[in-house]
């Protein structure tokens, strides 16, 4: 590509839209960066902006709009702009708080989308629109779940599934007229290097939970857990969606980005609680109990809530990434298996929790 590669990320403050940001930067010398950012988190979005280095922060424009607004909420000057210099775009704006309304999210992951793809037809040097949608937009599918499928039937458990299917078909009928890559990640957890992890999404909750459990206290499995738990490390995430997302075979494709060989469930949780120094857990909670759990109006309302994660605990679905690992095959980018970065994962989830008791950590723990 040229060196004047211009991109939009949407998706500010996301954990992925923030990695995808400072990844861009970094890759790409002379190219810029576009990071689109509601009114209410403007203040959030400069303060990213002083932490960079001057080399990046000078590359990195704060745009305030609004996915679901006309013209993205910007100015004339400032749409004119984006279809006169955009290159690339990077649209990962979700709502996936199960808490939310059904109307809130189809707004905003559908409407959102159709939004952002009404800019990216008028781009003039577009040559890549990529779409960062979920490994469960399958549903309640079960097997193999190969990439090309979308529409097989299958019933959605909640309405962020439901929304990210629907904009997904968006997606892939606007694909004859806009060049398009569409990104499925699985569950993602932190860090594999750094073990750094979104404190506001699933997977810290349940880490917490087992991790702040009383020592002599076997938590119980929710089910059985003999099914692979599809988690995938962040970076590994954002570096195969970047690369993906420039690569020219990548062009109407359809990407799993998965642990090619996820541990199951109960690997996964024996993990942690031996690396937390907890008890193993033995006891299972049956099934259907676990499901009805999961239904209680509560657990959708938890920011960052963690049922999606525990229904795919028992879930037998196994998501093929054939495109990926074809595409990825000869670079330095792979998923590592989760037993060899969950060390890292818990140390820093220990680190911040006593630097909250220390009363060093501005950030309020989701699980208060």
């Amino acid at each position: 590509m040229s060196l004047t590669d211009i991109t939009m990320v949407t998706g500010f403050p996301s954990f992925t839209a923030r990695r995808m940001i400072e990844k861009v930067l970094a890759s790409e010398p002379e190219g810029r960066v576009y990071m689109l950012v509601s009114n209410d988190r403007a203040a959030d979005a400069e303060e990213m902006l002083r932490a960079q280095p001057r080399e990046m922060s000078r590359r990195l424009t704060v745009l305030i709009g609004d996915v679901t607004s006309m013209d993205l909420g910007l100015s004339s000057r400032e749409y004119r702009a984006m279809i006169s210099d955009l290159t690339s775009i990077h649209h990962m704006a979700a709502r996936y708080h199960l808490g939310a309304s059904k109307e809130q999210v189809q707004q905003l992951n559908v409407g959102g989308t159709r939004g952002v793809l009404e800019l990216a037809l008028e781009c003039q040097k577009l040559r890549r629109f990529n779409f960062w949608s979920t490994v469960h937009v399958s549903g309640d599918r079960e097997g193999v779940i190969m990439e090309d499928e979308l529409d097989s039937g299958q019933h959605f458990r909640n309405e962020y599934e439901h929304s990210k299917y629907a904009a997904e078909k968006i997606v892939r009928t606007m694909s004859r007229r806009v060049p398009s890559t569409v990104l499925r990640p699985g569950i993602i957890v932190g860090d594999s290097k750094s073990g750094e992890i979104d404190r506001y999404d699933g997977p810290y909750h349940l880490m917490s939970v087992l991790m702040n459990s009383p020592f002599d206290l076997q938590l119980p499995l929710p089910g059985r857990g003999v099914g692979p738990f599809n988690l995938v490390p962040v970076d590994y995430v954002i570096n195969a969606g970047y690369m993906l997302g420039r690569h020219p075979r990548a062009i109407s494709r359809t990407f799993h980005l998965v642990d090619p060989a996820p541990l199951s469930g109960r690997s996964v949780y024996e993990l942690v609680a031996d690396r937390a120094r907890r008890p193993v857990p033995k006891a299972v909670i049956p099934g259907g109990v676990a499901k009805a759990l999961l239904k209680l109006p509560w657990v959708g309302r938890l920011k960052g809530s963690p049922r999606t994660i525990m229904e795919g605990f028992n879930q037998q679905v196994w998501y093929n990434a054939r495109n990926t690992l074809e595409l990825l095959r000869g670079s330095d980018v792979w998923c590592p298996s989760f037993d060899s970065y969950v060390d890292g994962l818990v140390r820093y989830v220990k680190d911040v929790q006593m630097a909250r008791r220390r009363g060093d950590d501005d950030i309020a723990d989701p699980l208060d």
